[in-house]
């Protein structure tokens, strides 16, 4: 019990809902599909809202019902409970914050590329900054949040509400101008701006683009370990997955159709990835007799939602991998907590595999190649980490029984079954076809050394999750040694 007088403080769904929607979804998400697909895109993102998205959303605001009281862990305790295995709990858990980890060095370039803007006033970072500074300022910025996070006590929460509402703000202010400029006699960039033009190719480029999309959509079951700093939490987190699934769908929709009248979706600028989003509302001003105001305004709230999301990602990756795994798999030390009751090897963890990422990064030409490729390599490691989600999905449908939900995600259970295994079949194909290189020739010399760097991402980040149960068990036969 709570000592008397002493007052719990709760999280609002709408500020899970923020948190969330911080740490899936922002206005460059938008620009990356459009630079591999064209308006094509479009016709993409309306099938994934609808058959990838909303499920998904659900998905996890059924499994979060179900495990109210297993929350500390998140995707790694449904995992680990739904699937009665402990060896499930830790690959989760394991592969769930690998996976992160290049998305973490993606924000902290997308942060420096948005003070450089600040400063600079233009899109000019990659020709006075060679690609080791981008990945020592890289570095230096995600050591900083990790200390930050040791010391600075709701800075998450209010980060991320403030700005994820900003950032919805601003999103929806694009809009909106874009539909003034056009009723002002501004013209359609993209031409044949029709139907035709919206319908995709489907080629192998298209498939192996997808997984980015997904990626895009991805991460709400982050929120996981704040559920049980709700009130109420199994009537309200669904509240804050309808509301995340709303806003990104809007987003990217809405937002796709804008950025099609200031850019000529068939001939983009080779930087759109990194500052394609300076560039629309560089483009959104001019045409309103503004200058780079609008400009400005965007780049500050960047700046400030990209720290919020490398606050909320590398919180809640270390909470989801020092949490409820099985002790057996995981050492002593890697579980040790500091005065603040925060995961301190997890942080440490995080900083040695975010700076191999970055030794990685530094074979490629420039800034622009470094930054697409961790981008891309998101498409690759998230896909995957969708798995386990929907595995656990089908676990509690297919013995419901066992565990009852407050709240139902598709009462028929060969109903829901069914959905649950179309999108984890779904998330493994695009995982796949996420290792063939992007926004490079196929074959060339620089396709297969990135097609290399993949591969050895990737085997690096989940095969170094084997690493810790061997150090386990010898650190368990050197206690019972000790013993005797």
């Amino acid at each position: 019990m709570q000592e008397l007088g002493e007052k719990k403080s709760y999280i609002s769904w709408p500020v899970i809902a923020m948190v969330g929607f911080v740490t899936i979804i922002c206005f460059d998400d938008i620009l990356y599909p459009l630079q591999n697909q064209g308006l094509s895109v479009v016709f993409t993102w309306i099938f994934m809202v609808f058959f990838f998205v909303i499920p998904y959303e659900l998905s996890v605001a059924h499994l979060g019902s179900v495990f109210n009281g297993h929350q500390e862990g998140g995707l790694a305790s449904w995992t680990r409970h739904s699937l009665n295995s402990d060896a499930a709990g830790y690959w989760t858990a394991w592969m769930y914050w690998a996976a992160c980890l290049p998305y973490i060095v993606d924000v902290a370039n997308s942060t420096i590329v948005s003070y450089s803007w600040l400063i600079l006033g233009d899109g000019s970072l990659s020709s006075r900054m060679s690609s080791f500074w981008f990945g020592v300022w890289t570095f230096v910025i995600i050591l900083v949040f990790i200390l930050l996070e040791n010391l600075l006590k709701k800075s998450l929460e209010v980060m991320a509400t403030i700005d994820g509402w900003a950032m919805f703000g601003m999103t929806i202010l694009f809009v909106v101008m874009t539909g003034w400029t056009l009723l002002n006699g501004g013209k359609i960039a993209t031409q044949p701006f029709n139907l035709k033009a919206f319908i995709p190719d489907f080629s192998l480029s298209y498939f192996s683009t997808t997984g980015l999309l997904m990626f895009a959509v991805c991460g709400a079951e982050l929120v996981a370990p704040y559920l049980k700093r709700m009130k109420e939490p199994n009537r309200d987190f669904r509240k804050a997955m309808y509301l995340i699934a709303f806003m990104t769908a809007f987003l990217t929709v809405f937002g796709t159709f804008s950025l099609s009248i200031f850019f000529d979706a068939n001939n983009l600028p080779h930087d759109l990835k990194m500052n394609g989003s300076y560039y629309a509302f560089q483009l959104l001003g001019e045409r309103m007799g503004m200058g780079n105001v609008l400009m400005y305004i965007f780049a500050i709230v960047q700046a400030i939602y990209m720290m919020a999301q490398l606050a909320v990602f590398l919180d809640s990756t270390s909470w989801v991998l020092a949490a409820d795994t099985a002790e057996r798999f995981m050492p002593k030390w890697m579980r040790k907590r500091n005065k603040n009751d925060r995961p301190i090897h997890s942080y440490v963890l995080t900083t040695g595999l975010t700076l191999f990422l970055l030794l990685l990064s530094g074979t490629l030409p420039d800034i622009n190649a470094v930054f697409n490729w961790l981008l891309n390599l998101n498409g690759i490691v998230f896909p995957f980490k969708n798995c386990w989600l929907f595995l656990a999905f089908i676990a509690v449908r297919v013995k419901q029984d066992k565990f009852p939900s407050v709240f139902v995600f598709i009462k028929r259970r060969k109903l829901a079954i069914a959905m649950g295994s179309w999108c984890m079949l779904f998330s493994f194909i695009c995982a796949v076809m996420s290792f063939l290189p992007q926004d490079l020739d196929f074959g060339t010399k620089a396709w297969n050394h990135q097609l290399f760097l993949n591969f050895l991402s990737v085997g690096v980040l989940f095969g170094a999750g084997a690493i810790m149960p061997i150090m386990s068990w010898f650190e368990k036969r050197k206690e019972e040694s000790a013993q005797i």
